[in-house]
Protein backbone atom coordinates (compact mmCIF):
# COMPACT_ATOMS: atom_id res chain seq x y z
CA UNK A 1 0.00 0.00 0.00
CA UNK A 2 1.00 3.82 -0.67
CA UNK A 3 3.09 5.49 1.90
CA UNK A 4 0.53 8.54 1.17
CA UNK A 5 -3.17 6.21 0.94
CA UNK A 6 -5.73 7.37 3.53
CA UNK A 7 -7.43 4.59 5.58
CA UNK A 8 -11.38 4.91 5.53
CA UNK A 9 -13.89 5.90 8.07
CA UNK A 10 -15.30 2.48 7.73
CA UNK A 11 -12.23 0.39 8.18
CA UNK A 12 -11.00 2.78 11.53
CA UNK A 13 -14.17 1.82 12.67
CA UNK A 14 -13.71 -1.74 12.12
CA UNK A 15 -10.86 -2.06 13.36
CA UNK A 16 -11.43 0.01 16.41
CA UNK A 17 -14.51 -1.78 17.61
CA UNK A 18 -12.64 -4.95 18.11
CA UNK A 19 -11.40 -3.79 20.98
CA UNK A 20 -14.60 -3.29 22.84
CA UNK A 21 -14.08 -7.28 23.93
CA UNK A 22 -10.65 -6.48 25.51
CA UNK A 23 -11.68 -3.04 26.72
CA UNK A 24 -14.40 -4.69 28.83
CA UNK A 25 -12.40 -7.86 29.82
CA UNK A 26 -9.75 -6.09 30.93
CA UNK A 27 -11.94 -3.08 33.11
CA UNK A 28 -13.32 -6.38 34.73
CA UNK A 29 -10.17 -7.81 35.55
CA UNK A 30 -8.38 -4.46 36.70
CA UNK A 31 -11.16 -2.75 38.30
CA UNK A 32 -13.59 -5.04 39.86
CA UNK A 33 -12.14 -8.58 40.21
CA UNK A 34 -10.06 -8.42 42.87
CA UNK A 35 -12.68 -6.39 44.88
CA UNK A 36 -15.66 -9.42 43.99
CA UNK A 37 -13.73 -12.42 45.19
CA UNK A 38 -12.00 -10.18 48.28
CA UNK A 39 -14.68 -8.56 49.51
CA UNK A 40 -18.22 -9.42 48.10
CA UNK A 41 -17.11 -13.40 47.96
CA UNK A 42 -14.76 -13.44 51.08
CA UNK A 43 -12.02 -15.41 49.25
CA UNK A 44 -9.05 -14.92 50.97
CA UNK A 45 -6.86 -11.79 49.67
CA UNK A 46 -3.52 -12.82 49.28
CA UNK A 47 -5.20 -15.82 47.92
CA UNK A 48 -7.27 -13.56 45.13
CA UNK A 49 -3.65 -11.93 44.01
CA UNK A 50 -1.44 -14.94 44.20
CA UNK A 51 -3.82 -16.54 41.94
CA UNK A 52 -4.40 -13.81 39.46
CA UNK A 53 -1.01 -13.41 39.22
CA UNK A 54 -0.47 -16.69 38.69
CA UNK A 55 -3.03 -17.04 36.19
CA UNK A 56 -1.40 -14.08 34.62
CA UNK A 57 2.47 -15.76 34.52
CA UNK A 58 0.89 -18.81 32.94
CA UNK A 59 -1.15 -16.52 30.54
CA UNK A 60 1.73 -14.46 29.33
CA UNK A 61 3.15 -17.55 28.03
CA UNK A 62 0.96 -17.40 25.12
CA UNK A 63 1.52 -14.03 24.11
CA UNK A 64 4.74 -14.83 22.07
CA UNK A 65 3.34 -18.22 20.97
CA UNK A 66 0.46 -16.33 19.57
CA UNK A 67 1.97 -13.56 18.26
CA UNK A 68 4.28 -16.12 15.80
CA UNK A 69 1.81 -17.92 15.34
CA UNK A 70 -0.25 -15.13 13.15
CA UNK A 71 2.91 -13.65 11.81
CA UNK A 72 3.54 -16.97 10.02
CA UNK A 73 0.04 -18.86 9.49
CA UNK A 74 -0.85 -19.57 6.61
CA UNK A 75 -4.87 -19.47 5.02
CA UNK A 76 -7.39 -18.32 2.34
CA UNK A 77 -8.16 -15.10 5.51
CA UNK A 78 -4.82 -14.47 6.24
CA UNK A 79 -2.42 -14.30 8.55
CA UNK A 80 -5.05 -12.30 10.96
CA UNK A 81 -8.69 -13.20 10.88
CA UNK A 82 -8.81 -17.42 11.50
CA UNK A 83 -7.78 -16.18 15.23
CA UNK A 84 -10.35 -13.67 15.09
CA UNK A 85 -12.68 -15.26 14.06
CA UNK A 86 -12.31 -18.48 16.26
CA UNK A 87 -12.10 -16.69 19.89
CA UNK A 88 -15.48 -14.90 19.54
CA UNK A 89 -17.66 -17.34 21.14
CA UNK A 90 -15.33 -18.99 23.88
CA UNK A 91 -13.85 -16.26 25.15
CA UNK A 92 -17.39 -15.16 26.26
CA UNK A 93 -18.48 -18.08 27.67
CA UNK A 94 -15.05 -18.17 29.92
CA UNK A 95 -15.89 -14.42 31.37
CA UNK A 96 -19.47 -15.49 32.10
CA UNK A 97 -18.36 -18.35 34.23
CA UNK A 98 -15.79 -16.18 35.97
CA UNK A 99 -18.33 -13.96 37.61
CA UNK A 100 -20.84 -16.49 37.55
CA UNK A 101 -19.10 -19.31 40.13
CA UNK A 102 -20.75 -22.19 40.95
CA UNK A 103 -22.33 -21.73 44.68
CA UNK A 104 -21.63 -23.77 47.56
CA UNK A 105 -17.85 -24.27 46.79
CA UNK A 106 -14.83 -24.28 49.75
CA UNK A 107 -12.25 -21.79 49.86
CA UNK A 108 -9.98 -24.07 48.20
CA UNK A 109 -12.30 -24.75 45.45
CA UNK A 110 -13.35 -20.96 44.96
CA UNK A 111 -9.38 -20.58 44.54
CA UNK A 112 -8.69 -23.16 41.97
CA UNK A 113 -12.19 -22.01 40.05
CA UNK A 114 -10.81 -18.30 39.73
CA UNK A 115 -7.14 -19.39 38.93
CA UNK A 116 -8.12 -21.75 36.01
CA UNK A 117 -11.11 -19.65 34.76
CA UNK A 118 -8.66 -16.77 34.65
CA UNK A 119 -6.30 -18.20 32.49
CA UNK A 120 -8.80 -19.38 30.29
CA UNK A 121 -10.32 -15.81 30.00
CA UNK A 122 -6.83 -14.32 29.93
CA UNK A 123 -5.44 -16.88 26.45
CA UNK A 124 -8.34 -17.21 24.90
CA UNK A 125 -8.41 -12.76 24.68
CA UNK A 126 -4.88 -13.37 23.70
CA UNK A 127 -6.16 -15.23 20.84
CA UNK A 128 -7.97 -12.14 19.26
CA UNK A 129 -6.29 -9.20 20.64
CA UNK A 130 -2.97 -10.38 19.21
CA UNK A 131 -3.58 -10.89 15.96
CA UNK A 132 -6.37 -8.18 15.85
CA UNK A 133 -3.88 -5.45 17.30
CA UNK A 134 -1.12 -6.29 15.27
CA UNK A 135 -3.48 -5.73 11.81
CA UNK A 136 -2.73 -1.74 12.44
CA UNK A 137 1.49 -1.86 10.64
CA UNK A 138 -0.29 -4.05 7.53
CA UNK A 139 -3.60 -1.75 7.17
CA UNK A 140 -1.48 1.33 6.44
CA UNK A 141 2.71 2.00 6.03
CA UNK A 142 1.68 5.85 6.78
CA UNK A 143 3.20 7.28 10.16
CA UNK A 144 0.32 9.51 11.13
CA UNK A 145 -2.58 6.73 9.82
CA UNK A 146 -1.21 4.51 12.26
CA UNK A 147 -1.62 6.52 15.13
CA UNK A 148 -5.34 7.86 13.89
CA UNK A 149 -6.29 3.82 13.56
CA UNK A 150 -4.98 3.41 17.12
CA UNK A 151 -7.40 6.09 18.91
CA UNK A 152 -9.77 4.37 17.25
CA UNK A 153 -8.91 1.39 19.12
CA UNK A 154 -8.42 3.12 22.40
CA UNK A 155 -11.33 4.83 22.25
CA UNK A 156 -13.54 1.94 21.27
CA UNK A 157 -11.63 -0.07 24.28
CA UNK A 158 -12.17 2.44 27.36
CA UNK A 159 -15.73 3.09 25.87
CA UNK A 160 -16.23 -1.00 25.78
CA UNK A 161 -14.67 -0.77 29.41
CA UNK A 162 -16.44 2.58 30.90
CA UNK A 163 -19.76 1.42 29.21
CA UNK A 164 -20.01 -1.87 31.47
CA UNK A 165 -18.14 -0.09 34.26
CA UNK A 166 -21.20 2.36 34.20
CA UNK A 167 -23.97 -0.01 33.79
CA UNK A 168 -22.48 -2.00 36.94
CA UNK A 169 -22.29 1.05 39.67
CA UNK A 170 -25.08 3.18 38.41
CA UNK A 171 -27.88 0.55 37.67
CA UNK A 172 -26.43 -3.21 38.46
CA UNK A 173 -24.92 -2.84 41.86
CA UNK A 174 -27.25 0.03 42.98
CA UNK A 175 -30.18 -2.78 42.13
CA UNK A 176 -28.35 -5.07 44.19
CA UNK A 177 -28.23 -3.08 47.15
CA UNK A 178 -24.31 -1.63 46.41
CA UNK A 179 -21.00 -2.89 45.04
CA UNK A 180 -20.39 -5.22 48.03
CA UNK A 181 -22.94 -7.41 47.20
CA UNK A 182 -22.63 -10.35 44.92
CA UNK A 183 -26.35 -10.02 42.67
CA UNK A 184 -25.02 -6.88 40.69
CA UNK A 185 -21.50 -8.74 39.69
CA UNK A 186 -23.33 -11.68 38.58
CA UNK A 187 -25.75 -10.21 36.15
CA UNK A 188 -22.73 -8.01 34.86
CA UNK A 189 -21.20 -11.55 34.16
CA UNK A 190 -23.92 -12.40 31.77
CA UNK A 191 -24.25 -9.24 29.56
CA UNK A 192 -20.69 -8.24 29.20
CA UNK A 193 -20.04 -11.75 26.96
CA UNK A 194 -22.45 -10.80 24.88
CA UNK A 195 -20.88 -7.27 24.50
CA UNK A 196 -17.41 -9.08 23.86
CA UNK A 197 -18.43 -11.56 21.08
CA UNK A 198 -20.45 -9.04 19.24
CA UNK A 199 -17.45 -6.44 18.86
CA UNK A 200 -15.16 -9.79 17.56
CA UNK A 201 -17.41 -10.97 15.07
CA UNK A 202 -18.33 -6.88 14.24
CA UNK A 203 -14.07 -6.23 13.83
CA UNK A 204 -13.21 -9.55 12.10
CA UNK A 205 -16.05 -8.68 9.48
CA UNK A 206 -15.35 -5.24 9.32
CA UNK A 207 -11.71 -5.90 8.24
CA UNK A 208 -12.49 -9.09 6.12
CA UNK A 209 -12.52 -7.45 2.97
CA UNK A 210 -9.02 -6.21 3.71
CA UNK A 211 -7.75 -9.94 3.71
CA UNK A 212 -6.31 -9.65 0.20
CA UNK A 213 -4.30 -6.53 0.46
CA UNK A 214 -2.87 -7.39 4.05
CA UNK A 215 1.18 -9.24 4.16
CA UNK A 216 1.70 -12.56 3.31
CA UNK A 217 3.57 -15.20 5.87
CA UNK A 218 7.06 -16.34 4.85
CA UNK A 219 7.83 -17.71 2.29
CA UNK A 220 9.16 -21.39 4.21
CA UNK A 221 7.27 -23.24 5.43
CA UNK A 222 9.50 -25.03 7.43
CA UNK A 223 10.22 -24.14 11.35
CA UNK A 224 11.45 -26.04 13.61
CA UNK A 225 11.16 -24.85 17.86
CA UNK A 226 14.59 -24.19 17.21
CA UNK A 227 14.18 -22.08 14.14
CA UNK A 228 11.34 -20.33 15.46
CA UNK A 229 12.80 -19.57 18.96
CA UNK A 230 16.04 -17.91 16.75
CA UNK A 231 13.81 -16.08 14.72
CA UNK A 232 12.00 -14.72 18.04
CA UNK A 233 15.57 -13.77 19.60
CA UNK A 234 16.71 -12.08 16.70
CA UNK A 235 13.29 -10.32 16.02
CA UNK A 236 13.12 -9.13 19.98
CA UNK A 237 17.08 -7.51 20.30
CA UNK A 238 15.73 -4.44 18.01
CA UNK A 239 16.51 -1.51 20.26
CA UNK A 240 13.57 0.43 20.10
CA UNK A 241 11.11 -3.06 21.15
CA UNK A 242 13.37 -2.95 24.38
CA UNK A 243 12.68 0.15 25.34
CA UNK A 244 9.52 -0.08 24.74
CA UNK A 245 9.65 -3.51 26.65
CA UNK A 246 11.18 -2.17 29.43
CA UNK A 247 9.11 0.93 29.59
CA UNK A 248 6.01 -1.36 29.42
CA UNK A 249 7.37 -3.57 32.31
CA UNK A 250 7.29 -0.73 34.77
CA UNK A 251 3.75 0.94 33.43
CA UNK A 252 2.03 -2.10 33.45
CA UNK A 253 3.54 -2.94 37.57
CA UNK A 254 1.44 1.02 38.07
CA UNK A 255 -1.40 0.37 36.03
CA UNK A 256 -1.94 -2.95 37.91
CA UNK A 257 -1.32 -1.19 41.03
CA UNK A 258 -3.28 1.60 40.52
CA UNK A 259 -6.51 0.28 39.18
CA UNK A 260 -6.88 -2.63 41.62
CA UNK A 261 -6.09 0.15 44.68
CA UNK A 262 -8.50 2.61 42.97
CA UNK A 263 -11.82 1.11 44.12
CA UNK A 264 -10.58 0.71 47.47
CA UNK A 265 -9.58 4.87 47.24
CA UNK A 266 -12.79 5.50 45.89
CA UNK A 267 -15.37 3.47 48.21
CA UNK A 268 -12.85 4.34 51.35
CA UNK A 269 -10.46 7.45 50.81
CA UNK A 270 -13.24 9.67 49.38
CA UNK A 271 -15.86 7.48 50.35
CA UNK A 272 -18.07 7.44 47.46
CA UNK A 273 -21.46 5.82 46.70
CA UNK A 274 -21.55 3.76 43.71
CA UNK A 275 -23.42 6.26 41.86
CA UNK A 276 -20.68 8.94 42.30
CA UNK A 277 -18.10 6.36 40.82
CA UNK A 278 -20.62 5.49 38.02
CA UNK A 279 -20.83 9.26 37.35
CA UNK A 280 -17.22 9.27 37.12
CA UNK A 281 -17.14 6.39 34.29
CA UNK A 282 -19.82 8.71 32.28
CA UNK A 283 -17.19 11.03 32.15
CA UNK A 284 -14.47 9.14 30.85
CA UNK A 285 -16.69 8.83 27.42
CA UNK A 286 -15.74 12.35 27.66
CA UNK A 287 -12.09 12.05 27.99
CA UNK A 288 -12.00 8.93 25.27
CA UNK A 289 -13.94 11.40 22.95
CA UNK A 290 -11.03 14.20 23.67
CA UNK A 291 -8.04 11.59 22.98
CA UNK A 292 -9.68 9.84 19.79
CA UNK A 293 -8.53 12.99 17.53
CA UNK A 294 -6.03 14.73 19.53
CA UNK A 295 -3.52 11.90 20.11
CA UNK A 296 -3.28 11.92 15.65
CA UNK A 297 -3.07 15.79 16.09
CA UNK A 298 -0.13 15.51 18.36
CA UNK A 299 1.50 12.97 16.54
CA UNK A 300 1.30 15.11 13.49
CA UNK A 301 2.86 17.77 15.20
CA UNK A 302 5.27 16.96 17.41
CA UNK A 303 6.13 13.21 16.72
CA UNK A 304 5.09 10.09 18.97
CA UNK A 305 8.13 10.03 20.76
CA UNK A 306 7.51 13.87 22.02
CA UNK A 307 4.09 13.50 22.17
CA UNK A 308 3.89 10.45 24.51
CA UNK A 309 6.22 11.47 26.95
CA UNK A 310 4.74 15.00 27.34
CA UNK A 311 1.56 13.13 27.93
CA UNK A 312 2.45 10.54 30.05
CA UNK A 313 4.75 13.48 31.91
CA UNK A 314 1.54 15.75 32.37
CA UNK A 315 -0.40 12.35 33.61
CA UNK A 316 1.97 12.22 36.04
CA UNK A 317 1.63 15.77 37.91
CA UNK A 318 -2.03 14.91 37.54
CA UNK A 319 -1.31 10.97 39.06
CA UNK A 320 -0.43 12.36 42.96
CA UNK A 321 -1.48 15.49 43.27
CA UNK A 322 -5.21 15.33 43.93
CA UNK A 323 -4.30 12.70 46.77
CA UNK A 324 -1.74 14.85 48.05
CA UNK A 325 -3.66 17.75 48.47
CA UNK A 326 -5.98 15.78 50.70
CA UNK A 327 -3.11 14.22 52.88
CA UNK A 328 -2.48 17.97 53.28
CA UNK A 329 -6.27 18.73 54.10
CA UNK A 330 -6.68 20.95 51.28
CA UNK A 331 -9.20 18.93 49.62
CA UNK A 332 -12.91 19.69 50.46
CA UNK A 333 -14.86 17.30 53.21
CA UNK A 334 -15.53 13.55 52.32
CA UNK A 335 -19.40 13.79 51.19
CA UNK A 336 -19.98 17.32 49.91
CA UNK A 337 -20.74 18.17 46.37
CA UNK A 338 -17.41 20.16 46.31
CA UNK A 339 -15.76 17.17 46.78
CA UNK A 340 -17.06 15.02 44.18
CA UNK A 341 -16.87 17.66 41.34
CA UNK A 342 -13.53 18.58 42.14
CA UNK A 343 -12.33 14.68 41.81
CA UNK A 344 -14.61 14.53 38.53
CA UNK A 345 -12.46 17.32 37.02
CA UNK A 346 -9.03 15.92 38.14
CA UNK A 347 -10.01 12.39 36.98
CA UNK A 348 -11.57 13.88 33.81
CA UNK A 349 -8.18 14.84 32.63
CA UNK A 350 -5.73 12.32 33.96
CA UNK A 351 -7.74 9.97 32.01
CA UNK A 352 -8.15 12.20 28.79
CA UNK A 353 -4.12 11.96 29.60
CA UNK A 354 -3.41 8.57 29.46
CA UNK A 355 -5.87 7.38 26.51
CA UNK A 356 -3.45 9.98 24.91
CA UNK A 357 0.09 8.60 25.84
CA UNK A 358 -1.22 5.06 25.42
CA UNK A 359 -2.52 5.28 21.98
CA UNK A 360 0.73 7.03 20.86
CA UNK A 361 2.68 4.50 22.85
CA UNK A 362 1.20 1.51 20.58
CA UNK A 363 1.83 3.43 17.58
CA UNK A 364 5.50 3.41 18.34
CA UNK A 365 5.61 0.04 18.35
CA UNK A 366 3.68 -0.50 15.03
CA UNK A 367 6.82 1.46 13.63
CA UNK A 368 9.07 -1.16 14.88
CA UNK A 369 7.77 -3.46 12.28
CA UNK A 370 9.69 -1.50 9.21
CA UNK A 371 13.20 -1.44 11.26
CA UNK A 372 13.07 -4.75 12.18
CA UNK A 373 12.22 -5.96 8.42
CA UNK A 374 15.12 -4.14 7.14
CA UNK A 375 17.69 -5.55 9.46
CA UNK A 376 16.00 -9.04 9.57
CA UNK A 377 14.01 -9.44 6.23
CA UNK A 378 10.67 -10.64 8.27
CA UNK A 379 7.76 -8.52 9.34
CA UNK A 380 6.68 -9.29 12.53
CA UNK A 381 3.75 -7.51 13.60
CA UNK A 382 2.52 -10.20 15.86
CA UNK A 383 5.71 -10.95 18.02
CA UNK A 384 6.15 -6.95 18.69
CA UNK A 385 2.47 -6.27 19.61
CA UNK A 386 2.74 -9.57 21.48
CA UNK A 387 6.49 -8.79 23.28
CA UNK A 388 4.61 -5.52 24.79
CA UNK A 389 1.74 -7.48 25.94
CA UNK A 390 3.63 -9.90 27.49
CA UNK A 391 5.21 -7.42 29.58
CA UNK A 392 2.12 -5.40 30.26
CA UNK A 393 0.46 -8.59 31.33
CA UNK A 394 3.33 -10.17 33.16
CA UNK A 395 3.74 -6.90 35.62
CA UNK A 396 0.03 -6.04 35.75
CA UNK A 397 -0.20 -9.06 37.69
CA UNK A 398 2.32 -8.02 39.52
CA UNK A 399 0.96 -4.71 40.15
CA UNK A 400 -2.24 -6.73 41.20
CA UNK A 401 -0.15 -8.88 44.31
CA UNK A 402 1.44 -5.64 44.92
CA UNK A 403 -1.73 -3.85 45.72
CA UNK A 404 -2.89 -7.00 47.96
CA UNK A 405 0.20 -6.45 49.30
CA UNK A 406 0.11 -3.02 50.50
CA UNK A 407 -3.31 -3.43 51.68
CA UNK A 408 -2.43 -5.64 54.01
CA UNK A 409 1.20 -4.34 55.10
CA UNK A 410 -0.54 -0.90 56.05
CA UNK A 411 -3.42 -2.70 57.84
CA UNK A 412 -6.23 -2.34 55.70
CA UNK A 413 -9.14 -4.52 57.23
CA UNK A 414 -10.25 -7.76 54.90
CA UNK A 415 -13.82 -7.19 56.09
CA UNK A 416 -14.51 -3.37 55.87
CA UNK A 417 -17.82 -3.05 54.74
CA UNK A 418 -17.96 1.28 54.07
CA UNK A 419 -15.55 4.31 55.23
CA UNK A 420 -16.58 4.43 58.88
CA UNK A 421 -14.95 1.12 59.60
CA UNK A 422 -11.41 2.03 58.28
CA UNK A 423 -9.27 3.96 60.86
CA UNK A 424 -7.96 7.52 59.59
CA UNK A 425 -4.47 6.43 59.62
CA UNK A 426 -4.83 3.47 57.86
CA UNK A 427 -6.76 5.87 54.91
CA UNK A 428 -3.53 7.90 55.03
CA UNK A 429 -1.29 5.30 54.91
CA UNK A 430 -3.39 4.04 51.68
CA UNK A 431 -2.92 7.58 50.25
CA UNK A 432 1.06 7.91 50.95
CA UNK A 433 1.71 4.51 49.30
CA UNK A 434 -0.39 4.88 46.46
CA UNK A 435 0.83 8.21 45.49
CA UNK A 436 5.08 6.94 46.34
CA UNK A 437 4.88 4.01 44.82
CA UNK A 438 2.92 4.56 41.04
CA UNK A 439 4.50 8.00 40.78
CA UNK A 440 7.73 6.35 41.00
CA UNK A 441 6.96 3.12 38.81
CA UNK A 442 5.16 5.39 36.00
CA UNK A 443 8.36 8.06 36.19
CA UNK A 444 10.56 4.99 35.24
CA UNK A 445 8.59 3.70 32.39
CA UNK A 446 8.81 7.70 30.67
CA UNK A 447 12.43 7.11 31.21
CA UNK A 448 12.48 4.16 29.49
CA UNK A 449 10.53 6.13 26.43
CA UNK A 450 12.59 8.70 26.50
CA UNK A 451 15.10 6.03 24.96
CA UNK A 452 12.90 5.56 21.64
CA UNK A 453 14.89 5.86 18.50
CA UNK A 454 12.26 6.21 15.08
CA UNK A 455 11.15 9.34 14.33
CA UNK A 456 9.04 10.50 11.29
CA UNK A 457 11.63 10.90 9.14
CA UNK A 458 13.99 7.07 10.04
CA UNK A 459 10.03 5.78 9.72
CA UNK A 460 10.41 7.22 5.65
CA UNK A 461 13.29 6.11 5.54
CA UNK A 462 12.92 2.69 6.11
CA UNK A 463 10.06 2.65 3.63
CA UNK A 464 12.55 3.62 1.23
CA UNK A 465 14.91 1.27 1.97
CA UNK A 466 12.22 -1.29 1.59
CA UNK A 467 10.93 -0.26 -1.46
CA UNK A 468 14.14 -0.04 -2.99
CA UNK A 469 14.46 -4.24 -2.35
CA UNK A 470 10.80 -4.81 -3.50
CA UNK A 471 9.97 -5.85 -0.66
CA UNK A 472 6.51 -3.82 -0.55
CA UNK A 473 5.43 -5.84 -3.45
CA UNK A 474 7.08 -9.06 -3.00
CA UNK A 475 5.29 -9.41 0.32
CA UNK A 476 1.92 -8.66 -0.87
CA UNK A 477 -0.48 -11.86 -0.34
CA UNK A 478 -1.37 -13.20 -3.43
Amino acid sequence: MSETQQTTLRLRLAYGVGSVAYGVKDNGFSYLLLFYYDVVLGLERSWVAAALFAALLVDAISDPIVGYLSDHWRSRWGRRHPFMYFAAFPVSISYLFLWNPPSGLSQLQLLAWLFCVAILVRTLITLYEIPSTALVSELTENYDERTSLLSYRYFFGWWGGLTMNALAFLVLFPAAGGQAEPGGYQIYGWIAPGLMCAAILISAAGTHHRIPTLKAPPATDHHSARIAFRELKETLSNPSIRVLFGGAIFYGIAAGLSASINIYINTYFWGLDSEQIGLFSLSYFGSAMIALPLSPLLSRKFGKKRAAIGMSLFSLFMLPLVVSLRLFEVMPPNGTSALFFTLLSFNFVDVMLLISSTTLISAMVADVVEESEVSTGRRSEGVFFAARTFALKIVSGAGIFSAAVLLSAIGFPSDAAGGAEVAPEVLRRLGIVYVATAGTLYGIAIFFYSRYRISRQSHEDHLRSLAARGSGDSSKAQ
